[in-house]
């Protein structure tokens, strides 16, 4: 079975019974001076491009999925009294940015539940008034949206529970070109197996990049995993969420407006016997 706590004393003095689920935990936005139009301004949420993953920054996490309020996140979805969705999480965007491909997953998927994951807290904070903005513009839209910010390398299982989710991205994640620092990429052996654990079979893990060498790492350590399949070209070119990937986030545009390539993948969460076949094979 599942620990809630796997990592060290320091970690078990920040997992929370009662876990309000929130984007700006100790943050507060550094508005700039002379400017009250209320407009929101990337520029207000500077932030460092990447963030060391295995640092430990101190972040409160729930002791285990069934304590999470969600409220804070979709307060028009969650019962008021228990902070409970309505069903599960069906979409993470881990490492979701400013927001972009989040958003479109909102409009495109309006029947589902999806989060965005970010471990920078002014970008977090962004996205969230961001999310609150279009709410506000916009009656009655993209209340199944919501973000985060917690670290997804160390307590993603926190929050969502075994075989919940449909959908998991990762888009242009931090290469960590250094060998001493491929470590902190986000897909890696012992990751992969913290998230195969969340996502349901035959659930679907998209990747993106614009760095091949990061391309070739994801799809090596992809392939030699026993829970995961790549899904056949023509299901890939057929998917509209592998199609938002390439176009919709902040940093795709950004790749696209200096014409730089990007590398992507569709990978299938095996069932347990096809994940019995694959080791037997």
């Amino acid at each position: 079975g599942r620990h809630a706590f796997t990592r060290g004393s320091r970690s078990q003095q920040n997992a929370m019974a009662n876990f309000h689920a929130s984007s700006s935990r100790h943050f507060t936005v550094e508005e700039e001076a002379g400017d009250d139009s209320g407009t929101l301004r990337k520029r207000k949420f500077r932030s460092r491009a990447h963030a060391n993953p295995l640092a430990d920054p101190q972040f409160e996490y729930p002791v285990d999925p069934a304590s999470v309020d969600w409220t804070a996140c979709y307060p028009a979805l969650c019962d008021a009294a228990t902070g409970v969705l309505p069903k599960p999480v069906d979409f993470a965007d881990v490492g979701c940015g400013f927001g972009g491909l989040l958003i479109k997953l909102g409009e495109h998927f309006p029947e589902e539940i999806s989060v965005g994951i970010e471990i920078r807290e002014k970008v977090s904070s962004y996205v969230d008034a961001r999310i609150k903005a279009l709410r506000t513009e916009n009656a009655g839209k993209y209340n199944n949206i919501g973000v985060v910010r917690t670290n997804a390398m160390k307590c993603i299982t926190n929050f969502f529970p075994k075989e919940s989710l449909s959908k998991l991205f990762f888009c242009f994640a931090d290469p960590h070109f250094k060998t001493k620092n491929h470590r902190r990429r986000i897909i890696n052996r012992n990751s992969l197996a913290e998230f195969a654990y969340i996502l349901k079979p035959g659930a679907k893990l998209y990747v993106v990049t614009d760095v091949k060498e990061l391309h070739d790492w994801q799809m090596e350590n992809l392939d030699n995993h026993p829970s995961f399949e790549r899904v056949p070209k023509e299901e890939e070119e057929a998917d509209i969420s592998f199609k938002l990937i390439f176009v919709e986030s902040e940093e795709a545009c950004k790749v696209a407006r200096n014409e730089g390539s990007k590398f992507g993948g569709v990978y299938r969460r095996l069932t347990r016997e096809q994940v019995i076949a694959k080791q037997g094979a």
